[in-house]
């Protein structure tokens, strides 16, 4: 795919914020930057300002997913050059949308040494940008800069494939998002220890899973259930199963749902899945969009749908 690139220099709006929706799971291979790209081609063929940022520190390659050999700007310059995040922004046309682009390819940087500092610095400028959504890819692993990143969405979205391994991967890294979670917000209250203190005695409480600990917690203190309730009613995890193949692997989406409900006390969407398609493999090999090259094909469609619902739910 050919694509013009232009440089826009954009002044920061006095208006809402933009929207950021991070895609993440916990394994590599699932289908994280193919959805995340082809999101971004859709949003921005519908008029919406949409800036991607791949924040797979140690292994970025959502440029190639769209088509862009190589990116003039990394986050290595942001990091150690000083420039600010909307200077290294490229803007790439595609058909009749465009979009941002902030490559993870840092060189000489990865994510375990990234400092706390220079993590809020990133954060507060991906708050900043000037765009209607901000689309974030995370890397594989449940390392603190990959959990701080996800919690930083508006809307937080899992990709999985229909194997064993993903999906207990995919656990744990909800696990880990959604336990940071409720200890910064116990921290927040002053009450980190007694949070932290409950958690290690569980085995001495009976306590056998984060639902468990929510209940326990919930019926010792008013402030606790507080506190809980303010969590548990603004962490929504949104559903993605990639490359179903047989009707038990569409049927994962609602397993999932009930496990997440049922072990942590969270709600989940389930957006849909997207089929096992040589046309998705062949655009990918391409460095093609496959809502650009095939957007009457099934999984083309169906992407569509789970944006369409993205964009429309609060």
């Amino acid at each position: 795919m050919d694509l013009a690139r232009e440089r826009i220099i954009t002044k920061r709006p006095a208006t809402p914020k933009c929207e950021i929706w991070a895609v993440g799971g916990g394994k590599g291979g699932t289908g994280k930057s193919f959805l995340t790209s082809n999101i971004a081609s859709y949003l921005s063929s519908t008029g919406k300002k949409v800036v991607l940022i791949d924040a797979d520190l140690g292994g970025a390659n959502l440029h190639s997913f769209l088509g862009v050999n190589k990116p003039q700007y990394s986050l290595s310059d942001f990091f150690e050059k000083g420039l600010s995040l909307e200077e290294i922004i490229g803007y790439y046309r595609s058909g009749k949308g465009k979009f941002g682009l902030v490559t993870g390819d840092i060189n000489s940087l990865d994510s375990d040494k990234i400092k706390y500092t220079q993590k809020l610095k990133l954060f507060r400028h991906i708050k900043q940008i000037a765009s209607d959504h901000v689309l974030i890819d995370l890397g594989a692993g449940s390392h603190y800069t990959a959990i701080d990143t996800f919690l930083l969405a508006d809307k937080m979205i899992v990709v999985i494939v229909p194997e064993i391994t993903s999906i207990e991967n995919m656990y744990q890294f909800v696990k880990s998002v959604f336990f940071r979670k409720l200890k910064a917000s116990f921290a927040e209250a002053g009450l980190k220890h007694i949070f932290l203190n409950m958690w290690s005695d569980r085995n001495e409480k009976n306590i056998n899973n984060l639902r468990q600990l929510i209940d326990y917690l919930g019926k010792a203190s008013y402030e606790y259930k507080e506190i809980i309730n303010g969590v548990l009613n603004n962490f929504t995890i949104n559903v993605v199963v990639n490359q179903a193949r047989y009707d038990e692997d569409i049927l994962v989406g609602n397993s999932i749902k009930s496990v997440l409900l049922k072990y942590l006390g969270i709600k989940s969407n389930y957006l849909g899945y997207i089929e096992y398609d040589d046309i998705v493999w062949n655009c990918i090999r391409k460095k093609q969009l496959l809502l650009r090259t095939h957007p009457s094909a099934a999984s083309a469609k169906e992407i569509k749908k789970m944006t369409d619902y993205l964009v429309n739910i609060n």
